[in-house]
C-alpha cells in the first residue's frame, strides 16, 4: 500500500501545481509589464514547481499549465511556442535545486554562445541582458569548490536563488528562440525594434524576477515542510 500511496501523492502533487499554472497563466499580466517577457503571472508558480517536483515532472506540470493557459486567454499562435520556456523555467529550478548545476552551466553557455554567434545580436545592446550574465555568474559561484560540498537547503536565500537561475533559464530560452532562430524576422522586427526591446527587457524582467524570487523564498520554507512530510521528496 505504501508505494502506491507515494504514487498517489506525487500525481496529486502534480495535478494541484498544472492547476496552479492554468490559473496563473490565463490571467493577464501586470499592465505596465504587457509587453515584457511574460504576459501573465505564470512566473509567480514556476519556480515553486521546480522545487517541489522532480525535473521531469516539474516541465510537465508547468507545459500542461500554460498549454491550457494559453487557450483560456489566446496571446497569438506564436506565444505557443515561447511559452515553452516556462516549463524549461520549472526543469531549470528542480535541477538547479537538486544539486545538478553543471547540467545548469552547460544550458547556459550553449544558450549565449548560440545567442552571441548571431550576428544581429552584436546590434544589441549588450548590457541588456545584464541579469542572464549575473544568473551565469551565480551558477558557477555555486558550483566552484568553496560552495560545491555546501548542503543548500530550503532556506529563503536558497529558495530565491533556485526561483532566480529558473527564471533567466526561462527568459533565455525566450531569447533563443527570438534571436538565433530568428522568430523576429516572422514578426518583422527591425533592429531599431530589438533595441528598444532589450532596453525595456532590461528593467522589467529584473522587477519580476525579483518579485518572483521574494515570493518563493516566502511561501517555500513552509510548502517545503510540508512536502517533506508528504514523503514526496524521497
Amino acid at each position: 500500500m505504501k508505494p502506491n500511496l507515494t504514487r498517489s501523492r506525487f500525481l496529486a502533487f502534480v495535478a494541484i501545481f498544472a492547476s496552479l499554472n492554468i490559473v496563473c497563466d490565463s490571467i493577464a499580466g501586470i499592465p505596465q509589464f504587457s509587453e515584457g517577457v511574460w504576459y501573465s503571472w505564470v512566473f509567480m508558480t514556476e519556480p515553486l514547481t521546480g522545487l517541489v517536483l522532480p525535473p521531469s515532472a516539474a516541465f510537465l506540470s508547468t507545459l500542461v499549465g500554460v498549454m491550457a493557459g494559453h487557450s483560456i486567454y489566446p496571446r497569438g499562435s506564436y506565444e505557443f511556442f515561447f511559452t515553452i520556456g516556462a516549463p524549461v523555467g520549472s526543469l531549470i529550478s528542480s535541477l538547479v535545486s537538486r544539486g545538478r548545476r553543471r547540467v545548469v552551466l552547460v544550458y547556459f553557455a550553449a544558450l549565449l554562445l548560440a545567442y552571441f554567434a548571431a550576428p544581429i545580436s552584436w546590434q544589441l545592446p549588450l548590457w541588456g541582458m545584464w541579469d542572464i550574465y549575473l544568473a551565469f555568474a551565480g551558477l558557477l559561484i555555486a558550483d566552484s569548490a568553496f560552495f560545491r560540498n555546501r548542503n543548500m537547503k530550503a532556506l529563503p536565500l536558497d529558495l530565491a536563488f533556485y526561483a532566480f537561475i529558473g527564471l533567466e533559464a526561462d527568459v533565455l530560452f525566450r531569447i533563443f528562440l527570438f534571436i538565433p532562430c530568428q522568430t523576429y524576422r516572422l514578426l518583422s522586427y527591425t533592429a531599431e525594434d530589438l533595441q528598444f526591446i532589450w532596453i525595456a527587457g532590461a528593467v522589467m524582467t529584473p522587477i519580476q524576477v525579483a518579485i518572483s524570487a521574494i515570493f518563493t523564498s516566502t511561501i517555500g520554507p513552509p510548502l517545503m515542510k510540508i512536502v517533506e512530510k508528504t514523503g514526496l521528496t524521497k
